[in-house]
């Protein structure tokens, strides 16, 4: 709440004195932000740098943001009549501050514009000092600044009202701001603009989600279809996405993200599409509604894509990585948000995309563009206005009002490029001028347009051994793998009975996975898994499609080809296990492992989760240093 005018001039009199000025005499977010002002030396008399876009480069920053203007432009109607009875005009800017739009009164817009209250000039807190926008995006709250609150003494002219707007993953997507002369009061402008907020945040979830399931949720059920009702967004029933809300209604900060699944906050199974009912939450009962459930209902099939959009993979996207992969992911993520390039290297199946979507979801650009191209999938032909992107007529059968392509989608967001090995030597040399100049121009002429995006990329080929081929450029090779991360193959993992139960019951409805015998599982752990994670997912997919309610699953009911793989060894050993001493366990399981696999000491060794060498040293020490390797 904003202190009385006579206080805030005497706090702004002690404070530019030097003097200390006390937490109460001013708006705590107020005095943080002259403070944050003053650290970084900006001018308190005089005009501050406000330098706008041209309109060329105003209408490309538009253009960017045209989703955003689009959810917006009903909330901005209606504070249309807001602004014009007070002499305001409402305002819609980026995540960074810049006016996109004003409305509301042309008279007061005049007088505005005198102080750069306008499209295409920043009023972010670090270029013009504190100010209800740009104070508003670094308290990421709604902020009231009146009059003499302004750091800047030309700004006291104005009070403002802002409320950032948050989308489904908790980054600030734009902010709604009421501005208007401070020489008149502005009783309710701040509701109204946090109103309108919530307006927005709530239409952001429209078809925004339509293969997730979606919860609706509050404790007084008049409040489900309304801004105020929580929403609750679940992949494979993990947490993925929510509003406000839904998180304040149940103790949850954004951190729950990714983090939380359906049974840690709801009891009971999600129900079915379309359903009401009460049920207990971690703070209370509540009525639930389920709006979607995609894991139950089978999704409408979804449009055929061109080949380089490459699909969100049908294994769960939830972490499931050993522990030294998950703290590789933990690494790649602090240096894609440092604007470091990443390699993923790792077999077919290994689980590159996942691990690039799971580096996606974690970093600092969470929320935006995640753009996906499978350099392999593409022709050669087509990769290239794939990636660019062309101009209107640039070639036969170019789309009437062109392409952007996907280096211009992934704009602030994340550019994989998968498969990057297969990419062709002439477009090898086209991406290395977009990764050092930072802008792309498209087919068939045009301005380049600058472009910023994190860089992940993709290959289960050896990009050092294609460089020494002479198949893959030494410089475009040392610029995307300045970090790389090597996946390992599914069967290399040890523990790898855990790994399968984990699977099984998380592709499961509601957690209710069909029984699996111990043989079975015995049997699947230990088949090699030459597709890796795909393959896996696969068969276990199609175990759970055959499973009969109530019966278990049996080492009968896999496919042939891993039916015919002996289980591992610590089943074969049991026996010996309970009757002999340690040596007689280590021979069984060592001799039950090498007759699994046919006398070859690599695989006998994966089998038995130990290195080839430790191996090798049993062997000679039970006398069998001479089996074949």
């Amino acid at each position: 709440m904003s202190a009385p005018p006579d206080a805030v001039l005497a706090a702004r009199r002690r404070f530019f004195s030097g003097v200390p000025v006390a937490d109460d005499a001013l708006a705590l977010p107020i005095l943080r932000s002259w403070t944050r002002c003053a650290e970084r030396g900006l001018p308190v008399a005089g005009r501050l740098r406000a330098e706008p876009l041209t309109q060329s480069e105003l209408a490309a920053r538009r253009e960017r943001h045209e989703v955003l203007r689009r959810r917006c432009r009903p909330e901005l109607e209606a504070l249309h009549a807001a602004a014009n009875a007070s002499d305001s005009i409402a305002i819609l800017t980026d995540p960074s501050g810049l006016v996109l739009d004003t409305v509301g009164s042309a008279d007061f817009a005049d007088r505005a514009a005198k102080v750069a209250l306008r499209p295409g000039v920043s009023w972010s807190e670090a270029e013009t000092g504190t100010n209800a926008i740009g104070t508003a995006l670094v308290e990421r709250r709604p902020v009231e600044v009146r009059g003499a609150e302004h750091y800047a003494e030309a700004h006291g002219i104005l009070t403002c009202a802002a409320a950032p707007i948050h989308d489904p993953f908790g980054e600030i997507a734009g902010l709604l701001d009421l501005s208007g002369p401070a020489s008149v009061p502005h009783l309710h402008a701040l509701a109204l603009v946090q109103l309108a907020a919530d307006q927005v945040e709530h239409r952001l979830f429209e078809g925004a989600f339509p293969h997730h399931t979606l919860v609706r949720f509050h404790a007084d059920p008049s409040y489900l279809g309304t801004a105020r009702e929580g929403i609750l967004v679940f992949e494979d029933y993990r947490l993925v996405a929510a509003n406000r809300p839904g998180l304040a209604l149940l103790g949850l900060g954004w951190d729950a993200l990714g983090a939380r699944r359906f049974s840690d906050l709801f009891e009971g199974a999600l129900g079915r599409a379309g359903e009401e009912r009460r049920v207990r939450s971690v703070r209370g009962d509540v009525m639930l509604r389920l709006d979607r459930q995609a894991l139950i209902v089978p999704p409408p099939a979804r449009p055929v894509r061109p080949p380089a959009r490459a699909e969100a993979p049908a294994a769960p996207e939830g972490p499931r990585f050993d522990p030294q992969t998950e703290k590789d992911l933990g690494r790649a993520v602090r240096l894609l948000d440092a604007g470091v390039p990443v390699l993923i290297q790792g077999e077919t199946g290994a689980g590159k995309e996942v691990f690039a979507r799971q580096m996606h979801r974690r970093s600092a650009r969470t929320g935006r563009a995640f753009a996906a191209v499978n350099c392999a999938a593409v022709p050669e032909g087509l990769i290239e206005s794939e990636l660019f992107g062309y101009e209107e007529g640039a070639f036969t059968g170019a789309r009437r009002s062109g392409h952007k392509g996907l280096f211009r989608e992934a704009d602030g967001g994340v550019l994989f490029l998968d498969e990057i090995g297969d990419m062709p030597l002439s477009l090898q040399s086209r991406l290395l001028r977009v990764l050092q100049e930072r802008e792309v121009t498209p087919l068939g002429g045009g301005r380049p347009v600058a472009v910023d995006f994190a860089l992940i990329c993709a290959s289960h080929r050896d990009l050092k051994q294609l460089v020494e081929q002479g198949a893959f450029r030494a410089d475009l090779y040392f610029r995307i793998a300045q970090y790389t991360v090597t996946l390992p193959a599914l069967r290399t993992l040890t523990d790898r009975e855990a790994l399968v139960s984990r699977i099984w019951q998380e592709l499961a409805p509601a957690g209710d996975a069909p029984l699996l015998s111990a043989e079975c599982l015995a049997v699947l752990a230990g088949y090699d898994w030459p597709g890796n994670f795909r393959q896996l997912v696969g068969t276990l997919r199609v175990l759970q499609a055959l499973a009969e309610p109530g019966e278990a699953l049996t080492v009968d009911d896999l496919p042939a080809d891993i039916r015919r793989v002996p289980a591992p060894p610590c089943a074969i050993a049991s026996a010996p296990a309970l009757s002999g001493d340690l040596d007689a366990v280590t021979r069984s399981a060592i001799e039950a492992a090498l007759q699994a696999a046919g006398g070859n000491i690599s695989q006998a060794a994966r089998r038995l989760g130990i290195h080839r060498s430790t191996l090798h040293r049993h062997l000679g020490t039970h006398g069998k240093a001479g089996r074949a390797g």
